[in-house]
């Protein structure tokens, strides 16, 4: 009997081993790359010293990245910013300052590339699996170790083939493709699987659309969210000057799913995640003119330039609702400048937006947090209470463009209303 091709993370994993992996198999991985941020980064380094490590394994291999509390918003944060600069330099090892963007943005642009293995003290590092490596977030306890000895032990998941077929009608996201697709299987769907996009639809999408898609994959109980790597990746590699990274890569033909969804993307229209989940999700229409007075646009989820434009071309000779208060954040430094020569910059100012340092910003309520019984709509990845600095705050989330409607209008709009392209 003839054995099953390999889905995309049993052809990562396998390469990697120089062997063929079977679902459930317990590995242990060289890691190409590990990185963790301020919010993770000072617990590692105090379990590496439990270790009797202080010098990391491969500092070509390490990054660390401030970006929880940037700019920081008190002596302590201040502290833990000058904490990892004297670690970094001890060790030599890249550091990303105040400002230069969110972790899983700087990755993508600067290491993530296909058939790498990647580990982040974040949940959300399963982003990078829109290039097509096998990323993953971890505990800092676990981040200790990578640290110390550059490997890590990982179960060879099950994968779930998600088939987003058609072209989806004008204003519909990879956003609300991937809050459809939790709507229907709930934030425990996929525990601890490879969660596998593909189909007509995804292949059209660009790699900054794919990598809101990886990076929401962990919403789902994803180990990692993938994406084939095709020419749109090799393309991506090109425009950072890493071409040379690029690998194909594609599951099998007869690759065997533990699970498969078909998503009918012409059938979709714009999505809303509700308060206090982000499984409980509705059609914009179903909650259209609620209103908000805190819009969100950016984040590691959709900070990226065409999420920009996006919101730009619906808020370009418009102004913002009275009362509403609208918040811009690129994922990082280089998303900015683009954003800057492009004029998305220009547009969000004179509609009456704000914009802040590439950061984590008001995703994590560190330095920019909601006030008691405000209503925001974010096009952030989680809405659980306090997750943007207050319990007594609601927080839905959507796509850039239903964040910049809604901004116009001051209630939760469909950007298809406005009749903008």
């Amino acid at each position: 009997m003839s054995k099953r091709g390999k889905t995309l993370v049993e052809k990562i994993l396998s390469a990697r081993l120089g062997r063929d992996v079977e679902t459930g198999e317990i590995l242990t991985l060289d890691v190409d790359l590990v990185f963790a941020h301020d919010g993770t980064l000072p617990l590692a380094i105090q379990q590496m010293e439990q270790l009797c490590v202080r010098k990391v394994f491969d500092a070509s291999k390490v990054v660390a990245i401030c970006d929880h509390a940037t700019p920081p918003p008190s002596e302590r944060a201040a502290n833990v910013h000058a904490f990892m600069r004297r670690f970094a330099e001890e060790n030599g090892i890249m550091l990303f300052e105040n400002g230069d963007g969110i972790c899983h943005q700087l990755i993508l642009e600067n290491f993530a590339a296909p058939l790498k293995i990647i580990v982040g003290a974040d949940s959300h590092s399963t982003t990078h699996g829109a290039l097509g490596a096998f990323a993953t977030g971890m505990g800092s306890t676990d981040v200790a170790a990578i640290l110390a000895f550059g490997k890590t032990w990982v179960k060879v998941p099950e994968s779930f083939k998600v088939i987003v077929e058609g072209e989806p009608p004008p204003h519909v996201s990879s956003k609300d493709i991937f809050l459809s697709f939790i709507g229907e299987i709930g934030e425990d769907g996929a525990a601890y699987m490879s969660v596998e996009f593909s189909g007509d639809a995804v292949e059209r999408m660009s790699v900054e659309a794919r990598a809101t898609l990886s990076n929401m994959a962990v919403e789902v109980g994803a180990k990692c969210g993938l994406c084939a790597a095709d020419e749109r990746v090799r393309e991506f590699l090109r425009r950072h000057g890493r071409e040379h990274e690029f690998r194909e890569l594609k599951p099998d033909a007869d690759a065997g799913y533990a699970d498969e969804l078909v998503i009918e993307a012409e059938k979709l229209e714009p999505q809303v995640a509700c308060p206090h989940r982000v499984e409980n999700v509705k059609s914009v229409s179903e909650v259209e003119g609620l209103e908000v007075n805190v819009v969100c646009i950016g984040s590691c989820t959709n900070g990226r330039l065409e999420d920009l434009q996006a919101a730009a071309r619906i808020l370009k000779g418009q102004r913002v609702a009275s009362g509403v208060r609208l918040i811009v954040c690129p994922a990082s430094r280089r998303v900015l400048l683009e954003a800057l020569k492009a004029g998305f910059v220009e547009i969000f100012l004179k509609a009456g937006g704000m914009l802040v340092p590439p950061s984590c910003s008001f995703c994590i309520g560190r330095t920019f947090a909601l006030s008691d019984g405000d209503v925001a709509l974010s096009t952030q990845n989680r809405n659980f209470k306090g997750r943007m600095g207050n319990n007594n705050a609601e927080i839905y989330l959507c796509s850039p463009e239903t964040a910049a409607a809604s901004a116009i209008r001051g209630k939760i709009t469909d950007p298809r209303a406005l009749g903008r392209t």
